[in-house]
């Protein structure tokens, strides 16, 4: 999800820059990750399949969690920012590339642009599992892991993101909702998680 913007108005970017500018760093180093990401599984993969090693299967394995989790992550958070822009939503552009693409302004948008919004992000993770399962077989150990790193992270995400929505539907206060979000909450998202991520490999996995 966005972090938040300290201030501005809605849409405001940096007079430097052009919004299609900050926009295509954000995309080029979105992208450059995940290629790079998928690179290094492909290479991994195709050892693993031609000579069988168990370091290769190992590094497969890993590197295609990676990639999946790569690929679910960045999904989401552009679904977000689609559902920030389709919602009229008050946001900030950073300038430096990062994983978030844009600071949600909480003074200026309604709970129902928040909520549009963050539900963006859910139907993006949903999306990123489905072109993986639809991509790839889980036909190798690596490849599994490919879809079971996708599950890991649409199951962190849910974990953090869900409970924040139910509370924000009671109290109507997104920041103050999003504001409870600890480092205990995080590691037990974190553990959700993995453990969602351990039984799609194990389930997956020939």
């Amino acid at each position: 999800m966005s972090e938040v913007a300290e201030e501005g108005l809605p849409n405001q970017l940096p007079a430097s820059l052009s919004p299609g500018a900050l926009l295509t760093r954000h995309v080029v180093s979105h992208l450059l990750v995940w290629v790079v990401a998928f690179c290094l599984f492909a290479a991994a993969d195709s050892w693993s399949s031609l000579t069988g090693l168990a370091i290769a299967s190992l590094l497969a394995v890993v590197t295609g969690a990676l990639a999946g989790l790569a690929t679910v992550t960045l999904i989401h958070e552009w679904f977000h920012f689609a559902g920030a822009w389709l919602s009229g939503g008050a946001y900030t552009i950073p300038a430096k590339p990062g994983l978030f693409v844009y600071d949600w302004d909480f003074t200026a948008n309604s709970v129902r642009q928040f909520k549009l919004m963050s539900v963006a992000g859910s139907v993006g993770g949903a999306v990123g599992l489905v072109l993986l399962w639809s991509s790839v077989p889980a036909d190798t150990s690596g490849r599994a892991a490919l879809l079971a790193g996708g599950v890991t992270s649409f199951a962190f995400a849910a974990a953090i993101e869900w409970p924040v929505l139910r509370r924000t539907g009671v109290s109507g206060d997104p920041l103050a909702e999003l504001s409870k979000i600890d480092v205990s909450v995080l590691l037990r998202s974190l553990s959700v998680g993995i453990v969602a991520g351990v039984i799609a490999w194990y389930l997956l996995a020939p």
